[in-house]
């Protein structure tokens, strides 16, 4: 089958659904060269398939009168596509070239003469100059899956050489020519077909893009393509969706993509950008499912600190806390106010979030009593990488800003609570997310195509990865 497989992210869906996109790729001529050794030694294994049809004929041959001949069990022995281009139609698709082609055919004669005379033997056929010239159309099906289909196919046949051999074959070499004539226009023939038979394979493939990607047990990730592609003379420009969903509520956002553009590079094979509204939009997720909220108990608390998450801590920054509730464990919840919002910005990655933390004492009889609320403001940094096909990441504090809420035990200040506040951050919360963070998400991919050599730069508004490309196995 043809396996242009990586140019399955040119997913098309209906423009009428053209919008921004949350993430954008870039396949440049080097991944296009790298497609096209891969498609040449597939339709190399395709054409190695050809089954000729027997040919039979009768022809008039000095000095033995008019003789009848076939030539059956036809087979190819030998293939070779030395020379090959592919480029790119402008908002059609692309075009693949195969030049000084040959070929190798082995089979069986047979003659027969004045009405009583028979032989037989073998043959061998040769072709040179054998050149192949197609384009491919790219377009979108129902579900808005990538599919091609050929648009064009032309062949052309130089040098056709057949040589018989066993019987009387120095005689019958004679009138080859008309073998040699039925032979080219049958392959001719069965060439394109071939082609065609190629290209559409490739659909099942097609099939295996990750428009729909899981992410967890919460979320999943989609990258349709939100428009058609950009298809220039050097490269193919891809708008995708790039948008976390909850797993079976597909719910959008109330924000939308900020427009981008991918810089003009061409080291790698293929780009792929990632703007805000993609985390964004996995903020928006996470947190309508419930799991940014967080329940810190003091068994979570490092053993080396000397905080202790108890009223008899706390008591000494509040004193009503240990008196009104001696000798008690204590547990915090934490709940995000709004969905955490991420900035990109040249070379860094920030997410800042407002955050509501309950405090509790555990009374004897396990239920419990309320403390005091704080409003959390806390910033913090992100590092990003690639993992794989995965994008993962890490955070770390970078500020924090707290204010009362409203308290149980009345009046207190508030800044007495900030170092113990910062340890459970750095601590607890944040060491929490990294879990999270570190299993990644998946990047837009297809089969069995790896990422490789892989390069990340953080831009204003998006994260580029640019890498090379590699076959699994």
């Amino acid at each position: 089958m043809f396996p242009w497989r990586w140019l399955a992210l040119l997913a098309l869906i209906p423009l009428a659904l053209s919008a921004n996109a949350g993430v954008k790729v870039k396949l440049t001529q080097k991944g296009l060269d790298f497609g096209r050794e891969l498609a040449v030694a597939s339709l190399q294994k395709k054409l190695m398939t050809i089954k000729v049809p027997d040919i039979s004929g009768k022809q008039r041959v000095k000095p033995i009168g008019k003789v009848g001949y076939s030539v059956k069990q036809m087979r190819i022995v030998k293939l070779g596509l030395p020379s090959s281009a592919i480029g790119l139609v402008p908002g059609t698709g692309f075009s693949l070239t195969i030049t000084n082609a040959f070929l190798s055919l082995h089979g069986k004669w047979k003659v027969k003469y004045l009405s009583f005379i028979k032989d037989s033997g073998s043959f061998d056929l040769s072709i040179k100059s054998l050149s192949i010239t197609t384009s491919i159309s790219l377009r979108s099906d129902n579900k808005g899956l990538p599919a091609v289909a050929m648009a064009s196919c032309a062949t052309t046949l130089g040098g056709v050489k057949i040589k018989l051999r066993g019987g009387a074959s120095w005689l019958y070499n004679l009138f080859t020519r008309f073998i040699e004539k039925g032979l080219r226009s049958s392959l001719q023939k069965k060439l394109c077909p071939l082609v065609a038979e190629s290209v559409s394979s490739m659909n099942q493939i097609l099939k295996t893009v990750n428009v729909l990607a899981p992410v967890d047990r919460y979320a999943e990730i989609a990258y349709p393509m939100v428009s058609s592609p950009d298809i220039s003379r050097s490269s193919i420009g891809l708008n995708l969706k790039g948008e976390f969903y909850n797993i079976g509520n597909h719910m959008e956002p109330p924000f939308s993509p900020a427009p981008f553009s991918l810089p003009n590079q061409e080291q790698r094979m293929l780009y792929i950008g990632l703007s805000a509204f993609t985390a964004n939009s996995a903020s928006f997720v996470y947190n309508k499912a419930g799991t940014l909220s967080l329940k810190i108990t003091d068994n979570m608390i490092p053993r080396q600190s000397p905080f202790r998450l108890t009223t008899n801590t706390f008591g000494v920054l509040i004193p009503q806390i240990a008196k009104r509730f001696p000798g008690l464990m204590m547990v915090l919840q934490l709940k995000m106010a709004k969905d955490p919002l991420s900035n990109i910005e040249a070379n860094k990655v920030t997410v800042d979030a407002k955050s509501s933390l309950t405090a509790y004492a555990i009374l004897a009889n396990t239920k419990l009593a309320p403390l005091f609320v704080l409003n959390l403001d806390f910033s913090v940094s992100a590092s990003v990488n690639v993992v794989g096909n995965k994008l993962a990441g890490a955070v770390t504090l970078n500020q924090l800003d707290m204010s009362l809420g409203k308290s149980y035990v009345g009046d207190f200040k508030v800044g007495s609570l900030s170092n113990i506040f910062q340890i459970v951050l750095k601590w607890v919360v944040l060491p929490t997310v990294n879990v999270r963070l570190k299993e990644g998400f998946p990047l837009p991919s297809l089969g069995k195509f790896n990422l490789k050599n892989t390069q990340l730069q953080i831009l204003k508004g998006y994260i580029m990865i640019g890498t090379d490309l590699q076959i699994s196995g």
